[in-house]
């Protein structure tokens, strides 16, 4: 059900809301992704070399990638997120980052954009899997909260007038925790930036 809503979202078929564990709804930030959003440029400057979005959803940094000659892969769990970025030209795949993944081990750079550092609800794991999918030296750019959010991890799930959506684990991760995250998974931090009041961080393996 997860996907189901999301890519009636994606499709604009119905509106739908995040819900917190508290009751508290807002909107899924679906035009956020369907478009550039202030604080890409910077992101994507930073891509060097092949690069493989992970979340892509529906693939407005894949695109913009290809579009500025960068070899680039998006991949994302839901097909109608994958063909809307296949639509704009870019390659994209149905896949889990935890699954196969081609390129394994050859990739320079890796994106977890949109707060995509907190799928599964277990940045530890998520980013021991990207990094273990880089060259050696490869970079990992993430979007993070900003200094003061905090980190935590809650329970959310999607809903729509006509369905609601199974619980699923999501996290957030604070810029000042990413140093101690980055060393449990023997990666550094080179680089925090602040760009349209977004944050971002670059960890090397």
């Amino acid at each position: 059900m997860i996907g189901e809503l999301y890519e009636d979202a994606l499709r604009d078929r119905v509106p739908v809301e995040i819900e917190h564990a508290d009751g508290r709804r807002r909107p899924l930030p679906v035009r956020d992704w369907l478009g550039p959003r202030p604080g890409d440029g910077g992101l994507l400057a930073r891509c060097a070399g092949p690069t493989l979005d992970v979340g892509s959803g529906p693939g407005r940094l894949t695109v913009a990638l290809a579009r500025r000659g960068v070899p680039v892969l998006g991949i994302d769990l839901a097909p109608a997120a994958v063909a809307l970025t296949v639509a704009a030209g870019a390659p994209a795949l149905c896949r889990d980052v935890f699954g196969r993944v081609p390129g394994a081990g050859r990739w320079r750079t890796a994106l977890l954009a949109d707060g995509n550092i907190g799928i599964g609800g277990d940045p530890a794991a998520l980013l021991r899997r990207v990094l273990a999918l880089l060259a050696p030296g490869g970079l990992v750019l993430a979007e993070v909260e900003p200094p003061g959010a905090g980190s935590r991890v809650e329970p959310l799930r999607l809903r729509s007038e006509r369905a609601v959506g199974e619980w699923f684990a999501w996290a957030r991760v604070s810029a000042v925790a990413v140093a101690g995250l980055a060393a449990a998974c023997a990666a550094s931090v080179t680089e925090v930036w602040e760009e349209a009041d977004r944050w971002f961080v670059a960890l090397r393996r």
